[in-house]
């Protein structure tokens, strides 16, 4: 017995359920390289859904954990923190929100959904319109405002008021919301439906209809902030200012944090004392390495890089694929540190893809979904780890990239080479080569 099938056993025997079986278990990481407990590497090209945005042991964020570990866990909410204040300044700065806003510090994604949910309903108002295809955390009150029928379905009633609508319809939009909303809440990139963009104009109306309605622009950038799409937050390039942005994954680089920001007084000043709180949200040790992940991205010109190497995914095909309409070399181990729904902003590909078995590429930056032509997605999935790289079969017809910021040219070159040999292997043409 191997020691990965022998902790799977134990993990089977002790855990509850909720993940199914897990595809290996993971002893260390270095860079944007890990190795599981049989001594096995890969290319880690998910980075903890988005997480690990400095990779694997980064020595700025290890050094900065470290030293607070030492100094100071943990206080209660009965106090602050320097490393808090100087996070909150930080985030308030790339975000670039004005005079008079704030930020809640929480332990996760779904918290920040939750406090976000909480400041919508102190306008006084108790509709919310979020969008299908969104994920917003599994927790009650997030998982109302999660689309997909699986999640939702074994706990309702879930929280009342929330009406779907369909991303990029103009018109489905404004229709939906009035003067009765409470809220606005949507992805700039969806993650979980597939890595499917809005597109700016479509953020630019949220935006407008929203002020128009006196209700609250939410922007979920959980999966996308701190520099995953080349921006610091993807809703930037678009020029809108939210009321508000939830923030979590790749802002503690592995450590768990989540946060609400507000924009502007009027927004900052509806949750006052007592409404909400959270034991240990903005500790010390969470907050030190959020001030870590956002330095070093700025000192290292990581916004940059993410541009640049993600051009190297470009030999995939087109971005902008549409989901369709219903009816391996191994990499160099010294290489440096249901059926998808069409949507109505999809922009079809106009070139074809130059890897046999892909149609093209959706996202932004280094958050991408690799569309597959007739190839399940779960198997390719499986065949990549076995040629050394680690994806995640997103939807059944796409593979979701999302590596650490640092990852370099070289070894996203290594993943696109060998994704023939994957495919292959997929359709069941033997191991991938």
């Amino acid at each position: 017995m191997t020691a990965n099938s022998d902790l799977l056993a134990r993990y089977s025997a002790s855990m509850v359920q909720v993940f199914g079986a897990p595809q290996l278990v993971l002893a260390s990481g270095h860079g944007c390289w890990v190795t599981d407990v049989d001594g096995r590497r890969y290319l880690d090209l998910l980075s903890g859904i988005a997480v690990n945005a400095l990779g694997h042991g980064h020595p700025a964020l290890v050094q900065a954990v470290a030293k607070q570990a030492e100094t100071a866990i943990h206080v209660s909410n009965f106090f602050t923190t320097r490393p808090a204040v100087e996070l909150a300044e930080r985030l308030l700065e790339i975000s670039r929100a004005p005079a008079g806003s704030g930020v809640f510090f929480a332990n996760s994604g779904a918290e920040a959904t939750e406090a976000a949910v909480k400041l919508s309903r102190r306008t006084g108002r108790h509709r919310i319109v979020a969008l299908e295809g969104s994920f917003h955390g599994r927790t009650t009150g997030a998982l109302a405002l999660t689309h997909k029928a699986a999640y939702r379905e074994p706990f309702e009633p879930l929280l009342p008021g929330v009406v779907f609508v369909p991303p990029g319809d103009h018109d489905a939009l404004r229709r939906a919301v009035d003067e009765q909303t409470a809220a606005v809440f949507l992805e700039p990139v969806q993650g979980e439906a597939g890595v499917v963009p809005l597109g700016d104009d479509y953020l630019r109306l949220a935006r407008e209809v929203t002020t128009r309605a006196g209700a609250l622009l939410v922007v979920d950038e959980i999966q996308t902030g701190i520099g995953r799409t080349g921006d610091w937050f993807a809703h930037h390039r678009s020029g809108v200012v939210p009321d508000a942005m939830t923030l979590a994954k790749g802002l503690g680089g592995g450590v768990p944090i989540g946060a609400l920001v507000t924009f502007g007084p009027d927004v900052t000043g509806l949750l006052t004392a007592g409404q909400h709180g959270t034991t240990f949200g903005g500790n010390p040790l969470a907050c030190a390495a959020g001030l870590a992940v956002i330095d070093t991205i700025e000192r290292d010109g990581l916004l940059e890089h993410v541009r640049d190497v993600a051009t190297v995914l470009d030999r995939l095909g087109p971005t902008g694929v549409a989901p369709p309409t219903p009816t391996v070399e191994r990499p160099r181990p010294d290489a440096a540190s249901t059926v998808e729904r069409p949507r109505p902003d999809a922009v079809a590909a106009t070139s074809v893809a130059s890897v046999p078995g892909v149609l093209g590429t959706r996202g932004r930056g280094l958050l991408r979904a690799v569309q597959l032509d007739g190839i399940d997605a779960a198997t390719a999935m499986l065949a990549a780890r076995e040629a050394g790289f680690i994806v995640n079969a997103v939807t059944p017809t796409a593979l979701r990239l999302a590596p650490p910021l640092v990852v370099s040219a070289r070894e996203l070159e290594g993943f696109v080479d060998a994704l023939p040999g994957i495919l292959e292997a997929a359709r069941g043409g033997g191991a991938p080569r």
